[in-house]
């Protein structure tokens, strides 16, 4: 039985002191090649559920600058700390306005979302025709994965993994063009927003 609830949220402010010091710094090579799949330039980016920033440090090496959007306010006071500008918000529920940003990335994070499929469409109505969303998730097939779901059972974590063609489905659905960008453990699937006809998208 899950421990902690809706995405998971009281564990990570109860490490947010720690998280930083136990996970790595987020590559900056898989943004790049995903960013390359846009239709535009990448210059406004929302870093959803972004915790401390890890990938927004990550975006800034590319000279792009990154909202973090997380529901932990124990995760994004660490951000802040480091310097970077928050919005605390539900992912599948972003209190953005329509078109409003280039591209969105979820790294290691879309597995915690109650609802991933939310997230992704909340994503395909903010970034703008051409850009992107860039996923990074974990392969839950081989040792390596198996381990990993493994360890978020025992920990008490509600996760769920898929396989990169599963979730280049899942991308489909909520209306982006996917293709997966880096294959793997830690894999990359990005999504084209397609132009879309006037009157498709509502204000929000």
């Amino acid at each position: 039985m899950p421990r902690f609830g809706s995405g998971d949220v009281r564990f990570f402010d109860r490490v947010a002191r720690l998280y930083d010091a136990a996970m790595p710094r987020a590559r900056v090579g898989p943004f790049a090649d995903a960013f390359a799949f846009a239709d535009r330039p990448i210059e406004r980016v929302l870093d959803l559920a972004g915790g401390t920033g890890r990938a927004s440090r990550g975006l800034a090496a590319l000279g792009v600058d990154a909202v973090v959007v997380d529901a932990s306010a124990g995760m994004l006071a660490r951000a802040r700390d480091a310097g970077h500008p928050t919005v605390c918000a539900d992912v599948t529920r972003l209190p953005v306005r329509t078109d409003a940003v280039d591209a969105a990335v979820v790294v290691d994070a879309l597995h915690h979302v109650p609802d991933p499929d939310a997230a992704l469409e909340a994503a395909a109505r903010v970034v703008r025709p051409g850009g992107v969303l860039v996923v990074q998730e974990f392969h839950p097939r081989g040792l390596r994965g198996r381990a990993l779901v493994a360890a978020e059972r025992a920990v008490g974590f509600d996760s769920t993994f898929w396989r990169p063609a599963e979730l280049c489905e899942r991308l489909a659905a909520a209306g982006f063009e996917p293709r997966i960008a880096r294959e793997g453990f830690d894999y990359v699937v990005v999504g084209r927003v397609p132009e879309r006809s006037s009157g498709f998208r509502e204000s929000h």
